[in-house]
């Protein structure tokens, strides 16, 4: 059986791999010559891959009845209805990624993509009243100063020769494409999450049976879902009404290369890659993980496209993969307990605990937050928003049940 430490390297590699291919691909896609291929075609193709992948995924993992499927699905408790708003979300943003890297070149745009982070905290404080630490504030401060170092001009030659072409007009329109993007994907990413924490709360433990489903939807059926919809939407909104008429005139692949292909599908492992790494490995990794493509991205853009890196360019990205880590990093977790065999101290997660609540079937999901746990219940509770393990099953220790695997699946 493959552990987990060899699970944790390969999907962290492939994250790598994914991020730093993703914008090279879509932006060699988009500038290649000969005519340009649709990019609704494209995302609605992508959601079409993510949707055979996570439904494939979910009849493998929920073993249930095609009526029980329908009902995780579509059932009065499914909350299938406020997805379709994250779904529009995510399928417009999906478009404005393709329309940024044409006006981008792909080191920028790695860069500054990731002010999504940014829009990500501010929308959890607005909507979810998430209490951000001054450890994670500094760290979006200096995220900040990053992607705007990166887009102060430069003065070389070859930079006023492009400006003097008009790349000047491209590279500002290109920065709103993918300032309204991370604007999208923050609200979507927290409005997924607010969606999550309102689903129907787990079973006690002592209710489950080995062949029983989980009670509480899995991220593959949300991922189902979310999918289903955006495919949907991309399909009415996009392919009819944006570019109906342009495509009944050429054709669906109007434009494709082999390169079209690899952006479509690239984009679509893109995020069940993230629901791995986030399952296998832990925040700070994630953000290692990202550091990582940024730099692999701006070197390839450097021999691919003939990206010239500034010092201003080489200063913000440098401040914008340090943000990017330590915001990944964990605020020191620690727990008040009032269960039994406890006297009014702090417990301290050990990696056999972490072990032991890792291979936990079902997985509990909780927050590295500071709680307050009560024991003897068997119910989960909830408070301030903030999901918490049940009490321990027979034969588990309150501590592991309390503390390890405190890693947060996102959307």
């Amino acid at each position: 059986m493959i552990s987990s430490k060899l699970l944790s390297a390969i999907a962290l590699v492939s994250l790598v791999i994914q991020n730093s291919s993703l914008i090279l691909i879509l932006r060699h896609s988009r500038t290649i010559p000969g005519p340009r291929y649709y990019t609704t075609t494209a995302v609605l193709l992508s959601e079409l891959i993510k949707l055979t992948i996570s439904f494939f995924i979910l009849l493998q993992t929920q073993r249930c009845s095609k009526s029980e499927i329908f009902t995780l699905l579509f059932g009065p408790e499914s909350l299938w209805v406020k997805l379709t708003y994250p779904a529009i979300l995510y399928t417009v943003q999906n478009n404005l990624q393709y329309v940024a890297a044409t006006l981008l070149d792909a080191a920028t745009f790695q860069v500054t993509y990731q002010m999504k982070i940014l829009t990500t905290a501010v929308f959890s404080v607005i909507m979810l009243g998430k209490v951000l630490s001054a450890w994670k504030w500094i760290s979006l401060i200096i995220l900040t100063a990053g992607i705007a170092l990166v887009q102060l001009p430069d003065s070389t030659p070859d930079k006023e020769e492009h400006d003097s072409k008009g790349g000047t007009g491209s590279q500002f329109l290109g920065l709103m494409v993918v300032g309204i993007a991370c604007c999208l994907s923050g609200l979507a990413g927290v409005y997924f999450e607010k969606i999550l924490k309102k689903s129907p709360p787990r079973t006690p433990y002592s209710s489950l049976t080995s062949n029983s489903p989980p009670p509480k939807p899995s991220l593959w059926v949300r991922n189902t879902q979310l999918s289903l919809f955006s495919s949907i939407i991309a399909l009415i909104l996009g392919v009819i009404i944006l570019d109906g008429r342009s495509i009944s005139e050429h054709g669906f692949f109007y434009g494709y290369t082999p390169w079209t292909w690899a952006a479509i599908t690239c984009q679509a492992v893109g995020g069940l890659i993230v629901a791995v790494v986030v399952k296998y490995a832990d925040n700070i990794l994630k953000g290692f993980a990202t550091s990582v493509s940024i730099i692999l991205s701006s070197v390839a853009s450097v021999w691919l496209f003939d990206f010239q890196i500034s010092w201003t360019f080489a200063g913000g990205a440098g401040m914008v993969i340090l943000a990017t880590y330590m915001y990944g990093m964990q605020d020191a977790p620690s727990l008040s307990t009032k269960g039994e065999g406890t006297k009014n101290g702090l417990i301290t997660v050990s990696q056999k605990d972490d072990q032991e609540l890792r291979s936990m079937t079902p997985p509990i999901v909780i927050r590295r937050d500071s709680v307050e746990l009560g024991h003897g219940n068997g119910e989960g509770r909830q408070r301030q928003g903030h999901e918490y393990a049940p009490s321990p099953p027979p034969g588990r220790s309150a501590t592991a049940v309390s503390l390890a695997a405190g890693y947060r699946q996102e959307p």
